[in-house]
């Protein structure tokens, strides 16, 4: 039986759209090709023919995609029908709809439990240039301690050219045994260098929460890198510890995460939110699902979300639920843009495939897909800023930090209105 889930976001391993939400139990094909590569082939068309989320495939006609792939092919191995099934789906020219094999799927199941091997970044594919992208590195792992950047383009892996390549063959190239290393040619605006990075085990501890001292008393900061299956409730225990210390306000950073777990994400605005939409998915026959918060949040103390080009994807999902609900004020730079929803499905032989299934919407009918969201207040930035927070980390989330600093002034003024009311 094939099992599927929704998914958001935009790891490396879920070629940039990481978030299983929950398994679905879904009905595999009724294959006539059993116990024969051709029935890999034969699955992988069906979840396409059932649940794309363009019926007109990207006006591709798939019944003719059928009879050349499946119908009119046989196949001597398994390698041959795993081929064939990428060329099936890159006719969809969807980044997000690929096929995994056995391995690749397996890589893709540890990254949403949080564990990983690699360099540690979260790669996109640029829509416009179809260029291999930096979405964020994670924090405190090899790409970041090298300096890589979001929206660094991935030019060269190991010497071997990136174009026309997929993220799955990406991601098999720069994974590897802790402790080997890979070179990356790396393209920043007009500079091209290349950068040596050795691959560790990198555990991604999704909540980081401080209490900050600052001019208007204790600030609850929250730095959310991923929305993993550990995010709700550490997020959850965050807020609580803060509340219970005496926190009059709540920044969030949400900068550089690129996605997750959708359940996580709406567990999460649940905690803000009281009775409220927190997103609506619609598929290709126009079906609108809501997720909504229909219980008492943890809090109603003012927040600030910090969010930039590597939020992504869940990270919108939850940003464009607290700013239309206002509940918190969006201060950074204009988010990724990725509005689609997938689901993850097993194949018979234990390889998987991601389909595009839906699109999401903010509460006010948003359609995020290459638009983002618009921060409340814009505040880039600078070059130097940046280089500053990437060489000493412990200045995120400070008044060092610009960004946070515009948080501290919004929060200010928001206990002073409530103060005076």
């Amino acid at each position: 039986m094939a099992k599927g889930g929704l998914v958001l976001g935009t790891t490396a391993a879920l070629a940039a759209a990481v978030a299983v939400v929950g398994f679905q139990l879904a009905n595999p094909s009724i294959a006539a090709f059993r116990d024969s590569p051709k029935e890999i082939v034969d699955e992988a068309w069906q979840l396409i023919n059932r649940e794309y989320v363009d019926g007109s495939f990207n006006k591709v006609d798939w019944r003719q995609v059928r009879r050349q792939y499946v119908e009119n092919r046989d196949y001597a191995s398994k390698a041959e029908a795993y081929r064939s099934v990428r060329e099936m789906l890159k006719l969809l020219d969807d980044p997000y709809t690929r096929f995994m094999d056995p391995e690749q799927f397996k890589s893709m199941q540890i990254d949403t439990s949080g564990e990983l091997t690699g360099v540690g970044i979260q790669l996109g594919m640029d829509d416009a240039t179809k260029q291999l992208t930096v979405v964020a590195p994670i924090e405190d792992s090899p790409a970041a301690r090298a300096g890589l950047l979001t929206k660094d383009i991935i030019t060269a892996i190991a010497d071997k050219s990136t174009d026309g390549m997929d993220i799955n063959q990406a991601v098999a190239l720069i994974r590897g045994p802790a402790g080997t290393k890979v070179k990356l040619g790396i393209k920043r605006g007009d500079r091209q260098f290349d950068v040596e990075l050795e691959r560790a085990k990198i555990e991604i501890h999704p909540v980081k929460a401080e209490l900050r001292d600052t001019n208007i008393g204790k600030v609850g900061y929250i730095s959310l890198r991923q929305f993993n299956a550990n995010a709700a409730s550490d997020m959850r225990k965050a807020i609580q510890d803060h509340v219970s210390k005496g926190a009059v306000g709540f920044v969030l950073d949400l900068r550089s995460n690129p996605g997750g777990l959708l359940y996580s994400s709406a567990e999460i605005a649940r905690m803000w939110l009281d009775n409220a939409t927190i997103v609506s998915t619609i598929d290709r026959k126009g079906e609108s699902e809501r997720l909504t918060a229909n219980r008492q949040s943890l809090t109603n103390k003012p927040l600030v979300v910090l969010v930039d080009g590597g939020s992504a994807s869940a990270s919108e999902i939850l940003s464009g639920a607290l700013q239309d609900n206002k509940r918190a004020v969006i201060v950074g730079t204009k988010t990724f843009g990725k509005g689609l929803v997938q689901s993850v499905h097993s194949l018979s032989d234990g390889s998987g495939m991601a389909v595009t299934i839906a699109k999401y919407y903010t509460p006010n009918g948003r359609d995020i897909n290459h638009m983002g969201i618009v921060p409340d207040r814009v505040v880039e930035l600078t070059k130097e800023d940046l280089e500053k927070l990437n060489k000493n980390r412990d200045l995120v989330g400070t008044v060092a930090d610009p960004q946070f600093a515009k948080a501290i002034d919004i929060l200010s003024s928001e206990l002073k209105n409530v103060s005076s009311r």
